[in-house]
C-alpha cells in the first residue's frame, strides 16, 4: 500500500485544521458567553451603584452642610437659651427662615425639626409646639441616648407629623439626619433633625439608571432604606428574600451569588463610608443566560457557514501551498514527471540540499570567526597606537567581548615583549616570525583571559594589557612583575630564548592605553644600557611619572576636516574647540605649542589646495597665515582666528558648492521619476544611473524637496492616476498595473485613503464637473 503524498496529507490536515477549531470555538462560545455576559453586567452594576452612591452621598452631604449652618447660626444659639412662646414671634420667624433655606427640591428635604427639651419647645414646618405635649416626644428624646452627636437614622415618618396632618404622609419612613444640641459643651439637651422621605431616594436615582428596580439600599442595621416595593422600607433585608448576608461583612465592595425567592441572583454591593449604608444591585442569572443562548445560536450559524467555506477552500489552499514545494523540486532537479505518482519521501532531495547548505554555513561561520579575531587584532593595534576616539573606545571593547574587563578592572598596565638577538642561538633570522608566533601563543596560555586583553603583534613587539580589580598601585606592580618573570622564565625553558619585557606605569582608564603603550616601548629602549633578557619598569627610568603625551589629536583633526567638507558649521566649531583643548592640555612650553598649531594650519591649507580652493579666496591679504597664528598669545584668540580666518570661510565655499551640486542631483532624480514612474523604479536604480551612493542621494533629495524619494514617487504616480481617470477611459485595472501596484484592490484602497473616494467615484464626479472636495 502506497503512503499518502505530502499533498494528500496537507489536504487532510487542512480539513481537520478548518473543522476542529470551528467546533471548539462554537462550543467555547456557548459555554463561556453566560459567564462573560455576567462579568460585563456585574462590572456595569458596580459602576452604577458607585455612581448612585456618589450622587446620594452628595445630596446627603448637602443636607448635612446646610443643617450645620442652621445649628451654628447665632439665631439658634440664642434661642437655645430662651423659653420660646407664641409671643416671641421675631425669634420664631428668624428660626423658620433658617429652616426654609435648607429645604429644596434637589435634596428632597421635607421637614426640619428643632427641639429644646430644656426649654420645652419644638419648631417644625407646621409651627411652634410645647415639646412635652408632642405625641412622639418620648420617641424623639430617645434619639439623644445615641453615642454619636451626628448620625443618619431611619425613623417612622409618623414621629414628625401631628395627628391632624398625618394622613398626608406619603412614605411610612423618613431618613433623618440627627444632630445633638448645643454643638459645644458636654450637656446636650436639644436635637436638630432634617428629614428626607425614604421613598424619595428612588426618585433621586432615576437619572442614574433606566431600570432602578434592582437597586436596594440598606442601613448599618440591615434595614431596607430604599426598594422598588415601598412596603419593604424599614424592614430587614431578609424580607426582600436575601438571606445570605455573610458576604456583605467581608469587604467594602464585591460581588457574590445568592438565592432570592429560590431563584439565582448575582448580587453586587458597595458599602458607603459616609453613613455605613450598603448599596446592592440584584441581577437575575436567568435573564443573563437568555442573552448567552441567543449568542450561542448565532455562533452555531456562523460556525456552520465557516465550516462550509473552509471545506470548499481546503483543497484549493492545499494545492496552492504545495506549489512552492513543487517549484523547489523543479529547481533542484528532483521532481518526477507530472503523470507519475508522487512518493511520500519527496522531501528527501530537499533534505540533502539543506544538509549541504548547513555544511556550507558551518564553514562560513568558522571563517567569520577567524575574521572576527583579525578585526579584533586590528582594533587593538589602533587602540594602542591612539587612533581610536576616547568616546568610542569602551563601546568597541564591549563589542569584542571585554564587558567584564571594563566593569572589573580598576588598575591596568601595558607590557611589551621583544625577542633579544638570536645570533648565538639555534635559530636563524628567518625563524623570527615563527618565534614571535610561539611567544604569542605561550602568553595566551600563561596569562588567564580575565587578566589580559588579547596579545597582538606590532612591529616585532608583542603587546598586551594586564588588568586587575586591585586599586592599590604598589600591589598591582608586584603582581605584574611576578607575572612577567613567570612568562620570561617559561619562554626561556621551552624555547631557550632571551626576551625583554617593558612594563608601563599603572593606569586607571582604558583611554590611557596609547600612553601606556608608549611607556612600554620607551622602557624597552633602555636595553641599550641595561643589556638583554631584562624586565624594565617604566617607573624606574622616569621617576614614576607618566610619559609626556605629545600626541597630536589626529582623529579630531580628521573629524574636523570631514565636517568642514560637509559644511557642518556647528559641528566644525565644536570640533575645533575640542582639538585646541586637546593641544593645550599637554604640559608644553609656549614655543612647543607652535608645532601643533602650525601642523593644524598646514593640514587645513593642504585640504584647501586639494579641493581646488585658492588661498586668496579665504585670505585676500598678502600676509602670511603662519606668522599671524604664531603671533597670537591666548587660547581664545587662537580659536577665534582659526574660525574666522580659515575654517568659516572654507565652510561657506563648500556650502555654495554643495547647494549647486544638490540642486543638480535633485533635478536629475525628478527627471528619472517623470520618465520611468511606470517601471519598478527604485532609489538604488537612480543611484546606479547617476553613479552615486544610494544613501547619499536619499539625504540630498530629502534636503532639497523636504520629502523622501518613495513619497515623491508615490505622489507623482497618484497625480498621474487622477489625470488618467479624469482625461481617459483607461480601465482601473490597467491604471493600477501601469503604476506598479500588485493588484487593482491595493490601488483602490490606496486611492480611497488619499482622496476619500474610490477611483470609479472620482472619475464619475470629474465627469459631472464637480470637484472632489464637494463630496
Amino acid at each position: 500500500m502506497r503512503s499518502l503524498s505530502f499533498l494528500s496529507k496537507m489536504t487532510i490536515f487542512s480539513f481537520l485544521l478548518s473543522t476542529l477549531p470551528v467546533i471548539f470555538i462554537g462550543a467555547f462560545a456557548f459555554f463561556t458567553s453566560s459567564s462573560e455576559i455576567q462579568k460585563n453586567v456585574n462590572e456595569g452594576k458596580m459602576q452604577l451603584i458607585t455612581q448612585i452612591n456618589s450622587n446620594v452621598e452628595q445630596k446627603l452631604t448637602t443636607v448635612n452642610h446646610t443643617l450645620n449652618q442652621v445649628i451654628n447660626s447665632t439665631v439658634l444659639k440664642k434661642a437655645m437659651d430662651m423659653p420660646l412662646t407664641v409671643t416671641d414671634f421675631m425669634m420664631y420667624d428668624d428660626l423658620r427662615s433658617e429652616i426654609r433655606y435648607m429645604q429644596s427640591f434637589d435634596t428632597r428635604l421635607e421637614d426640619v425639626l428643632l427641639i429644646n427639651a430644656k426649654q420645652n419647645w419644638m419648631i417644625k414646618n407646621s409651627g411652634l409646639y410645647k415639646f412635652d405635649n408632642y405625641p412622639f416626644a418620648d420617641k424623639l428624646i430617645s434619639l439623644m441616648n445615641t453615642q454619636d452627636n451626628s448620625m443618619w437614622i431611619l425613623n417612622p415618618s409618623e414621629w414628625f407629623y401631628t395627628e391632624e396632618n398625618a394622613r398626608s404622609v406619603t412614605c411610612d419612613y423618613s431618613i433623618s439626619l440627627v444632630k445633638k444640641l448645643p454643638t459645644t459643651g458636654l450637656d446636650k439637651f436639644g436635637l436638630a433633625l432634617a428629614n428626607i422621605p425614604a421613598c424619595s431616594l428612588k426618585d433621586m436615582i432615576q437619572s442614574d439608571s433606566e431600570h432602578p428596580d434592582d437597586i436596594v439600599i440598606m442601613d448599618e442595621h440591615k434595614r431596607i432604606v430604599m426598594n422598588r416595593d415601598p412596603g419593604l422600607i424599614g424592614k430587614s433585608i431578609t424580607a426582600a428574600g436575601l438571606t445570605d448576608l455573610a458576604h456583605l461583612d467581608e469587604d467594602v465592595s464585591g460581588q457574590f451569588r445568592a438565592s432570592i425567592h429560590d431563584k439565582p441572583y448575582s448580587v453586587t454591593y458597595l458599602r458607603s463610608n459616609l453613613n455605613n449604608w450598603t448599596y446592592l444591585s440584584l441581577t437575575s442569572i436567568d435573564s443573563l443566560t437568555k442573552e448567552s443562548s441567543k449568542i450561542g445560536t448565532y455562533t452555531i450559524y456562523i460556525c456552520v457557514l465557516m465550516l462550509l467555506l473552509a471545506l470548499v477552500l481546503a483543497w484549493l489552499v492545499s494545492r496552492k501551498m504545495y506549489s512552492p514545494i513543487q517549484l523547489l523540486l523543479n529547481q533542484i532537479g528532483g521532481l518526477v514527471s507530472g503523470n507519475q505518482k508522487r512518493k511520500a519521501n519527496e522531501f528527501q532531495m530537499i533534505s540533502e540540499h539543506v544538509h549541504t547548505l548547513f555544511q556550507s554555513k558551518s564553514q562560513l561561520e568558522k571563517e567569520v570567526h577567524q575574521h572576527i579575531g583579525q578585526v579584533r587584532t586590528f582594533f587593538l593595534i589602533k587602540a594602542f597606537q591612539g587612533h581610536i576616539k576616547p568616546t568610542e573606545l569602551l563601546e568597541k571593547l564591549a563589542q569584542f567581548g571585554y564587558t567584564d574587563h571594563i566593569a572589573a578592572w580598576k588598575t591596568m598596565s601595558v607590557i611589551t615583549i621583544q625577542i633579544d638577538a638570536i645570533d648565538h642561538t639555534r635559530y636563524e633570522k628567518k625563524d623570527m616570525e615563527l618565534l614571535l608566533f610561539a611567544v604569542h601563543n605561550m602568553m595566551e596560555e600563561l596569562i588567564p583571559t580575565e587578566q589580559r586583553l588579547a596579545p597582538i603583534l606590532i612591529d616585532q613587539t608583542i603587546v598586551t594589557m594586564i588588568g586587575s580589580s586591585d586599586s592599590v598601585d604598589s600591589d598591582f606592580r608586584t603582581m605584574v612583575y611576578g607575572l612577567t618573570e613567570q612568562v620570561q622564565q617559561h619562554i626561556y625553558n621551552f624555547l631557550k630564548l632571551h626576551i625583554s619585557i617593558g612594563i608601563s606605569l599603572p593606569i586607571h582608564a582604558f583611554t590611557q592605553m596609547s600612553l601606556a603603550y608608549k611607556e612600554g616601548l620607551e622602557a624597552l629602549k633602555h636595553r641599550i644600557k641595561l643589556g638583554e633578557g631584562i624586565i624594565i619598569q617604566y617607573e624606574n627610568i622616569n621617576s614614576g611619572k607618566h610619559y609626556l603625551n605629545l600626541n597630536y589629536p589626529k582623529p579630531l583633526e580628521n573629524e574636523l576636516i570631514d565636517s568642514i567638507k560637509l559644511a557642518e558649521k556647528d559641528k566644525s566649531r565644536e570640533l575645533l574647540k575640542q582639538l585646541l583643548h586637546a593641544v593645550f592640555a599637554a604640559q608644553l612650553t609656549p614655543q612647543e605649542y607652535q608645532i601643533p598649531l602650525a601642523r593644524l594650519l598646514n593640514n587645513l591649507l593642504m585640504m584647501m589646495q586639494e579641493s581646488g580652493i585658492a588661498l586668496n579666496q579665504i585670505h585676500p591679504n598678502q600676509g602670511s597665515l603662519f606668522e599671524e597664528v604664531l603671533g597670537l598669545h591666548t587660547t581664545a584668540e587662537i580659536e577665534d582666528w582659526f574660525w574666522t580666518e580659515v575654517i568659516h570661510p572654507l565652510i561657506r565655499i563648500y556650502r555654495d558648492r554643495q547647494d549647486a551640486q544638490y540642486h543638480n542631483i535633485s533635478e536629475k532624480i525628478i527627471d528619472l521619476v517623470q520618465h520611468y514612474y511606470d517601471t519598478d523604479l527604485t532609489l538604488e536604480e537612480c543611484a546606479s544611473r547617476l553613479h552615486y551612493n544610494a544613501n547619499y542621494l536619499s539625504s540630498i533629495f530629502r534636503k532639497e524637496t523636504n520629502c523622501s524619494f518613495s513619497d515623491y514617487l508615490s505622489n507623482y504616480r497618484f497625480n498621474m492616476a487622477k489625470k488618467w481617470l479624469s482625461e481617459t477611459d483607461m480601465p482601473i485595472k490597467d491604471i493600477s498595473s501601469k503604476l506598479r501596484y500588485n493588484n487593482s484592490q491595493n490601488f483602490i484602497r490606496s486611492f480611497r485613503k488619499q482622496e476619500g473616494l474610490t477611483p470609479g467615484q472620482y472619475r464619475d464626479k470629474q465627469r459631472e464637473g464637480l470637484p472632489p472636495s464637494t463630496i
